[in-house]
């Protein structure tokens, strides 16, 4: 694949590396002249220096042909526009930016780019797995369709302790999908199964009902 990489940082300049060590055509833009110089001394004739949010400059570097576009410098706003010129002017068909406050993941969706990342966001997600007794851990991020995958632990305190599944009533749109007990193990949901305490539900849940389903069946 051809792939663009906007920002020859360290999160940049490790990520040509590698991808470049599978096998992909990688092209960096960096506007320091001395870091596209170093990158260039260390990987190969790949870093040419410019601006990632200007159309000219990716004219230059074949944006029209690329791909995947990824913006990884160290500002929101620089990567937002140079990933929505990438697609609007040049229609990359995947773009992925860097987001360095998490707040702004919902707006960078909603202006149409494709995988925002938040270093932030994927730190936390690890720490909540080394934390088992952690109420809510989310599995999977589908927001494009709006909904996400998460973990609940059935907490001492849960409003549902003691009753049956089948009696609990979610919040619109989510339902559960597995239910891990330490009576039964892993099984499909089933309306009899009388929830307790450290029982894990897997549950998928829209995206706006995630806090009223952890206070509904973890009790925090």
């Amino acid at each position: 694949m051809y792939i663009i990489i906007v920002g020859g940082g360290q999160v940049g300049y490790h990520l040509a590396k590698e991808l470049i060590a599978e096998g992909h055509e990688v092209l960096l833009i960096e506007k320091d002249a001395r870091t596209c110089e170093r990158i260039n001394e260390d990987l190969g004739s790949v870093c040419v220096r410019g601006d990632g949010c200007e159309a000219a400059t990716l004219e230059d570097v074949g944006a029209g042909r690329a791909d995947v576009f990824i913006a990884v410098t160290g500002e929101d706003e620089d990567n937002l526009v140079s990933c929505q010129v990438a697609k609007v002017r040049f229609g990359v068909r995947r773009t992925i930016a860097r987001i360095n406050n998490p707040k702004n993941d919902r707006i960078f969706r909603l202006l149409g780019i494709d995988a925002p990342v938040s270093s932030t966001q994927v730190i936390l997600e690890h720490i909540e797995h080394e934390v088992p007794q952690h109420p809510l851990m989310h599995l999977m991020d589908l927001s494009r369709f709006g909904m996400e995958i998460v973990d609940i632990v059935i907490g001492d305190d849960s409003p549902v302790r003691g009753q049956r599944l089948g009696d609990v009533l979610l919040p619109a749109g989510a339902f559960i999908s597995v239910v891990i007990t330490s009576r039964g193990g892993p099984q499909a949901p089933n309306p009899s199964l009388v929830l307790m305490p450290g029982d894990e539900l897997i549950a998928v849940t829209p995206i706006d009902q995630e806090t009223r389903l952890r206070r509904m069946l973890a009790g925090v």
